[in-house]
């Protein structure tokens, strides 16, 4: 009998344990989904918005004449980075963008189109986001965000590459380095089509698409599809706006009618004026004119129009932007969303200076081909390619020097807007030196997560490099990074590498010299008195800091002969029609020169007969 009653009693102990053990992992469970319903409520949405070929003093903040009042409203309630650097072309900074990983890192240092075969053969160098480099939308992913992305992603195009393969929930993606803002069709002719995905599947455009309108309507689409689960998202908008072909609707283009009538030597100086004015650039910076730009007094007045008019399109393009901008602001106001969001505003790169038609006699052919026309009545609308071309390029990023593609502070110098909760910072300016690789740390930080320090889930992947931009936004430092870090940089073979107030920059051919200048970008943001000469042992010391940071990240010369935009044709056309065909091609447009020379030295000879 006593044992039966001891029995009895263990059994109840047993009892009672157990329940108080469920009891104990209830309260427990009950916690941890407390702790999460807080921390995604505390958490703030993030929307990250990148403007193509966006030039320094492209948005009223920074000293433009445009009118980006949504812009500027960003500005007012955060702060604007006046000394904030990005690759000069579009793949390489969105690869870092997105990982915080040097381009020679991650697998992007040169657009794919733009790579030489030499360079094609080594792992490094495909032109594509490497799977050893986790994008900031994983991470964000992964600690409980809704991930969305609308718009260029030029990061690699097989389904494994594709954004809704690198963390993003919803995407729609158009994968080239550019694409028609009107239709879906090419705008160079190294492409058979426009490549548009969403969701990882192939895509294809509505009949009233407008770049820069379509990406805000599937922002605002993706955010309400999840808007009743109270998880934050983060947003990713790389808008096309103002890539080639620039295009803007005919009402956008008018504000800006006759306004670029006296020419980029004036609007040039317009805008630096503006900058000192709102305390961007330092008082009386000086600038140079970045060699290859035409004189404005040298063209005639039908040309000086179509200048003026390309301009105004451009303008009319950025304004566009902003009013889609302002879109999205609004309806975030409109559910609440607003106070809880931060928003980075900036640019991949300096504005474009290329010009494919006057590069080309047969490029106009093509365009015909696929429907383009370069018409003034219609200049920007459905069916029309623009281009500002280099000389208007000057006004995009005045006053500094160079522009897209070259290490000048035109290429790589862009504005960077911050605004949202936990920025400090209101109405402010930074002129820290800052760097592209430092947005994924921040991003992470708005996000209450840690830097993966090279190992995420177990598997060892790359360093992030960038440096974390919260003492700058919470008022806490002046600077990130003290005299002797420095940050490298390589594209295309044009090099540049900073450090403390100084920078060093190479840029070749064929508006380079190839040789290294030194300059003060604090003191002379326009890089207008070189101290190469007058500073030998700076420059040195600065050139064997690039040289190191070149040899640890395995950067690979180009070729002698290397010029990117001819490659860019190569391979493409290449790509489309095969090896045999280029040679054919060649030696067809060879003949059709020498051809051409013949006639016009025989109708000289009989006209001086």
């Amino acid at each position: 009998m006593k044992n039966t009653n001891r029995q009895l009693d263990q059994k109840a102990i047993l009892k009672l344990l157990t329940a108080a053990m469920c009891l104990v992992l209830s309260a427990q469970l009950l916690a941890e989904e407390a702790v999460i319903k807080v921390s995604d409520k505390d958490r703030p949405n993030i929307v990250l918005i990148l403007a193509d070929d966006l030039g320094f003093t492209d948005v009223s903040p920074f000293g433009s004449e445009i009118d980006t009042p949504n812009i500027a409203a960003l500005a007012a309630q955060g702060l604007s980075f006046t000394n904030y650097h990005t690759a000069a072309s579009c793949a390489p900074t969105r690869g870092m963008l997105l990982t915080g990983v040097d381009s020679h890192r991650n697998g992007v240092p040169n657009i794919p189109e733009a790579l030489p075969p030499e360079q094609k053969a080594h792992d490094h160098y495909q032109g594509v986001l490497s799977h050893n480099a986790v994008t900031v939308a994983t991470m964000l992913r992964d600690a409980g965000y809704h991930t969305y992305m609308t718009g260029k992603w030029h990061l690699g195009k097989e389904a494994d590459l594709l954004p809704f393969a690198r963390g993003f929930e919803r995407t729609i993606t158009m994968a080239d380095t550019g694409a028609d803002n009107w239709e879906q069709k090419p705008y160079l002719p190294i492409y058979e089509k426009a490549n548009w995905y969403a969701d990882g599947k192939e895509h294809n455009l509505p009949e009233d698409f407008y770049s820069s309108q379509y990406f805000i309507d599937k922002t605002i689409e993706f955010i309400e599809s999840n808007r009743e689960d109270g998880r934050p998202f983060f947003s990713y908008i790389p808008f096309q706006a103002v890539h080639i072909p620039v295009q803007a609707p005919r009402a956008f283009t008018e504000k800006y009618s006759g306004v670029y009538d006296e020419g980029w030597t004036l609007m040039r100086e317009k805008r630096r004026l503006a900058a000192e004015k709102l305390g961007i650039i330092p008082p009386n910076t000086k600038t140079i004119v970045t060699p290859g730009t035409k004189r404005w007094d040298s063209l005639n007045a039908e040309e000086k129009r179509f200048q003026s008019k390309s301009m105004a399109v451009y303008a009319g393009m950025v304004d566009a932007m902003d009013t889609h901008i302002g879109r999205l602001r609004d309806y975030l106001k409109a559910i609440g969303e607003y106070d809880n969001t931060v928003f980075i505003f900036t640019s991949d790169n300096g504005a474009e200076g290329s010009d494919p038609i006057a590069a080309n006699g047969l490029f106009e052919l093509w365009m015909n081909s696929v429907g383009y026309n370069n018409e003034y009545k219609t200049l920007g609308e459905k069916g029309s390619y623009n281009v500002i071309g280099p000389s208007n390029a000057t006004i995009a990023v005045s006053p500094l020097a160079y522009y897209k593609f070259y290490a000048g502070e035109g290429g790589m110098r862009v504005p960077l807007i911050m605004s949202g909760p936990g920025i400090a910072a209101k109405g402010e300016l930074s002129k820290a030196l800052t760097y592209v690789t430092d947005i994924t740390p921040t991003l992470l930080t708005f996000a209450g997560l840690d830097d993966h320090q090279g190992n995420y889930k177990g598997r060892p992947v790359e360093t992030i490099s960038g440096k974390n931009l919260a003492p700058l936004y919470q008022n806490q430092a002046e600077f990130i990074r003290d005299e002797n870090e420095f940050i490298g940089y390589e594209l295309g073979g044009n090099k540049a590498l900073f450090r403390g107030n100084h920078k060093i920059v190479f840029n070749r051919g064929p508006l380079g010299d190839n040789k290294w200048h030194l300059f003060d970008i604090d003191a002379d943001p326009g890089e207008a008195h070189d101290l190469a000469n007058s500073d030998q042992s700076l420059l040195a010391s600065l050139v064997h800091d690039y040289d190191s940071y070149a040899a640890d990240n395995n950067v690979l010369a180009v070729p002698e002969n290397y010029n990117q935009v001819e490659q860019v044709f190569v391979n493409g056309l290449k790509r489309l029609y095969g090896t045999q065909v280029i040679i054919s091609l060649v030696g067809l447009f060879a003949v059709v020169v020498l051809w051409l020379l013949w006639r016009r030295r025989k109708n000289g000879l009989s006209s001086d007969a």
